[in-house]
């Protein structure tokens, strides 16, 4: 069992930044693979970004250059950073870790940028 709790979302201003943490704990080790997923109301649930164990990421084509996604592994721990915040960015934002063959979600946080 996996728990992914989110914080660092909020209200920010176009052309502002935030950051949002997820920290995992559990009966977990070595986690490969932490991410992040969106979802605008009214959307799916859309893919933000990933990262490997090995610090290898990807992105979605979105948020390429704005957005930046880090972890530390000692603290199981995934990381992102988002600057250049446009509204279209508004969305609550979710943890993911995909782990013993389950997919784990956190509660998500929302992420509001004003125009």
């Amino acid at each position: 069992q996996v728990q992914l709790v989110e914080s660092g979302g909020g209200l920010v201003q176009a052309g502002g930044s935030l950051r949002l943490s997820c920290a995992a704990s559990g009966s977990i080790f070595s986690i490969n693979t932490m991410g992040w997923y969106r979802q605008a109301p009214g959307k799916q649930r859309d893919f933000v970004a990933t990262i490997w164990r090995g610090s290898t990421t990807h992105y979605a084509d979105s948020v390429k250059g704005r957005f930046t996604i880090s972890r530390d592994n000692a603290k199981n721990t995934v990381y992102l950073q988002m600057n250049s915040l446009k509204p279209e960015d508004t969305a609550v934002y979710y943890c993911h870790v995909p782990w013993g063959g389950e997919h784990y979600w956190g509660q998500g946080t929302q992420v509001t940028v004003s125009s």
